[in-house]
């Protein structure tokens, strides 16, 4: 057992272990100084003044925050210098992002200030007894609080003190919470995620109000330094996958996350070329919290709107939040429909494509399938050019204004559909299937996973085309062994079908009451196995 000798002399072990590592960092940057490029704030004020200090007169920090900030260039960088009893007093923030009101009574409180109060150590005066804030904190690092202050936090300079106070005043522009587009409900919370991380975290906290619920948050990108939290509930889910996506996050060495949440995806999940999305995407915080308390982890990006829930399988991007405000029965027969929808997305086409080219393969009740009449372009083509014609159209719809937008849809329907087949060009059944296809793809929740089932219904369009029943199998087949191969980090990608689990399948096929679903999904290696307490019984809900 330690003693008191032992942790003191075991806490200055580690101190200077950390004030030798904290120099060397220093003597590498200052080595780097004269590099063509800067990799962080630091560098550049090494540059500018040798040290990463606070200087002791105003004018060479105005010097070195000009150089390295854009001090007197940059309008929106204010540097309000003032005295409070004696002394010269300097103000940095940032014109829009810091909360006006805040500031001025907490120069209102300094104005209170007496020469005798701050003969010594004026910073620890100010920040113990005259700045009434909850967010205060002291530096000696000019690099920290220009990095505080481009996030909106105001930086207070007294000069000769060679401190800096750091007051967090940020106030963002906010957007109002909508419910999402894209994951819209008949009956549920109308709430939503927007692009400011600190409300999307309240959101989640306010559903999941457990103390293991941790958020922790981190920095990306040398020049943007954005945002980035990690969301989990510590008694619940796998240390080793929360270690895994921390790891990689901080392993990210890139410039900066200018678009967000997509960009920290294709850092941090490597797939490649593959198109199937490896991570869910949600703008719902009921449908986060849910995830979370199976066991999930959850990445927020500051400015992104949308989060991203890992790890994720093919079965998990194809459920709705939907499915689970109706009851059981509806719900389960939901997510058929859905199912079916997918299905018929991904392989309606080929199939019928095949029937016709091959008509000794169709069974009796389906010989009326196939054009009655023939056209002046081979299937293969009218199949080819209605998928980009009806990609053409899903585009147009996103960069037409609104009011445009159902005179757009009218020209289309006319051109694509009723010119293209009175002309000829086109059989009636082309363009009948090719419209069920895409509504099953639209029916798909996960946008993502729409996007990749279109480019998988043309491949197996263009196998089957070319080798007929040879080609459809394989094609078929090559899909399944890339979904099988594609793993989420160390997850099975088709779990529970593969590697198959005939009770998760079950809950994949069948919406379950709420009291009879009482574990959660063996995918996520939870610690904590079971949803119910040890006295509920999920028979009988007692």
């Amino acid at each position: 057992m330690k003693t008191g000798g032992d942790w003191r002399m075991a806490d200055e072990t580690q101190t200077t272990v950390g004030n030798n590592e904290a120099k060397e960092r220093e003597e590498a940057l200052f080595r780097k100084r004269n590099a063509e490029r800067s990799d962080s704030t630091e560098e550049s004020v090494l540059y500018w003044q040798e040290r990463d200090e606070i200087p002791d007169h105003f004018d060479q920090l105005k010097d070195t925050l000009k150089e390295v900030m854009g001090l007197d260039v940059s309008y929106d960088i204010i540097f309000r210098e003032m005295t409070f009893a004696g002394r010269r007093v300097g103000l940095l923030f940032l014109n829009g992002l810091t909360d006006g009101a805040s500031v001025t009574e907490i120069l209102k409180r300094l104005s209170y200030l007496k020469p005798d109060d701050i003969e010594s150590d004026a910073v620890d005066v100010m920040v113990n007894h005259y700045i009434p804030h909850f967010q205060v904190e002291e530096s000696d690092k000019l690099s920290k609080a220009i990095d505080k202050v481009l996030t909106g936090e105001s930086a207070l300079f007294v000069e000769g003190e060679g401190k800096v106070i750091l007051i967090d005043t940020r106030v963002y522009p906010v957007r109002g919470m909508e419910e999402p587009a894209v994951e819209k409900v008949v009956r549920g919370a109308r709430d939503g995620f927007t692009e400011t991380l600190v409300t999307n975290v309240n959101l989640v906290r306010r559903r999941v109000r457990d103390p293991g619920l941790h958020c922790e948050i981190m920095k990306v990108g040398r020049r943007t330094q954005s945002d980035v939290c990690i969301l989990y509930v510590d008694d619940i889910a796998d240390r080793s996958q929360v270690e895994a996506i921390r790891d990689k996050i901080k392993e990210i060495d890139i410039e900066g996350l200018p678009i967000g949440d997509k960009q920290l995806e294709e850092a941090i999940v490597n797939k490649g070329w593959h198109p199937y999305p490896l991570v869910r995407y949600s703008e719902r915080p009921d449908v986060v919290a849910s995830h979370l308390l199976e066991g999930r982890i959850v990445v927020m990006v500051d400015t992104s709107p949308s989060v991203m829930i890992m790890p994720t399988t093919f079965f998990d991007l194809c459920q709705h939040a939907e499915e689970n405000r109706q009851t059981p029965f509806m719900g389960t027969y939901l997510r058929w429909v859905r199912f079916g929808g997918i299905f018929v997305s991904m392989f309606l086409l080929p199939l019928w494509m095949l029937l016709v080219v091959h008509p000794e393969l169709k069974p009796p009740l389906l010989t009326i399938l196939g054009p009655q009449e023939n056209a002046k372009i081979p299937l293969i083509g009218q199949f080819l050019m209605v998928e980009f014609g009806v990609d053409l159209l899903r585009l147009a719809a996103v960069h037409t204004p609104t009011p445009l937008a159902s005179a757009m849809g009218l020209i289309a329907a006319i051109l694509i559909g009723e010119m293209a087949v009175e002309t000829g060009f086109f059989v009636n059944e082309v363009v009948l299937y090719m419209a069920i296809a895409a509504i099953g793809m639209f029916a798909t929740p996960s946008y993502e996973l729409g996007l990749a089932n279109r480019i998988v219904r043309l491949f197996l369009l263009i196998v089957t085309a070319m080798f007929s029943v040879k080609g459809l199998v394989i094609g078929t087949t090559l899909l399944i062994l890339a979904l099988t191969t594609h793993r989420s980090y160390n997850s099975s990608y088709l779990w529970p079908f593969i590697p198959f689990s005939a009770k998760a399948m079950g809950e994949v096929l069948v919406r379950k009451p709420l009291l009879l679903s009482t574990r959660r999904p063996a995918l996520n290696k939870t610690r904590d196995h079971t949803k119910m307490g040890s006295e509920m019984n999920p028979r009988d809900g007692h």
